[in-house]
């Protein structure tokens, strides 16, 4: 009796671990996480950026990638922080403030853009705009800049005016010396307001005033920056972006 009752107790625990055994091998794996990461880890990155400005963002008289927005991407796309990147231009060549306000109204961009440049103003003095223009529209510019980057000052960049007075255009000009101290009286204001709203603002307007002692950073019109003088722009914008595309 206790040997059948000993068998009977072997051949129960044998099934059982037998069972076991068959339902672990047949059990699904969740490997929906590990998925998940590879995945994760293959999607390419997304940005998007926004430049406002006027014929010094468009490019007057250079190709179509040899504008600072277009160069800066091209850069970006090469850089660590390589991905997919999409560019807004709002801007035209002839634009005031009056005029860019006026175009993001119509426009209304978005509020999520990862870097938005502002290049503004050289036509309120090239049209001998009242300066009391600029002071009341330029910060209202900035603050929309600021709002289409989330509101996050730190991806909003400033950009200087850059200074015709310096190309065979300007030579010319009666005004040549008058030219340059208003461009300088615009960019202190722009650079006062940025700085007033944690904003960075970018100098280049010294690489222009190169344009007479070099001709390769005169544009064919010889009014714009060339295609090399919008390089040397990015040379500078460069380490600033990289720094604030999150």
């Amino acid at each position: 009796m206790k040997a059948h009752f000993l068998i009977f107790i072997v051949l129960l625990f044998g099934c059982s671990s037998g069972n076991n055994s068959s339902n672990n091998s047949n059990s699904p794996v969740d490997y929906s996480e590990e998925t998940t990461s590879e995945d994760d880890s293959n999607t390419t990155p997304e940005y998007k950026l926004l430049f406002l400005g006027d014929s010094y963002t468009v490019g007057q008289s250079v190709c179509g990638t040899c504008n600072f927005p277009a160069q800066l991407i091209s850069r970006l796309e090469n850089s660590e922080i390589s991905g997919d990147y999409n560019k807004e231009v709002i801007a035209q060549t002839g634009w005031t403030t009056t005029n860019l306000l006026g175009a993001i109204s119509a426009q209304n961009p978005s509020n999520d853009y990862d870097l938005v440049t502002l290049l503004i103003g050289v036509n309120n003095q090239y049209q001998h705009k009242p300066f009391s223009i600029y002071e009341e529209e330029f910060p209202e510019l900035l603050d929309l800049a600021k709002g289409f980057a989330g509101g996050d000052p730190n991806r909003v960049i400033v950009i200087s005016i850059p200074d015709y007075a310096y190309t065979p255009y300007g030579e010319n000009n009666p005004d040549f010396e008058l030219i340059s101290q208003q461009i300088d009286q615009y960019n202190d204001f722009a650079q006062s307001i940025a700085e007033t709203n944690n904003v960075n603002f970018l100098y280049i307007t010294d690489i222009t005033r190169l344009g007479l002692e070099n001709p390769s950073l005169v544009a064919s019109d010889g009014l714009h920056p060339s295609g090399e003088a919008y390089s040397q722009f990015v040379d500078r914008l460069m380490p600033l972006a990289i720094e604030k595309i999150p």
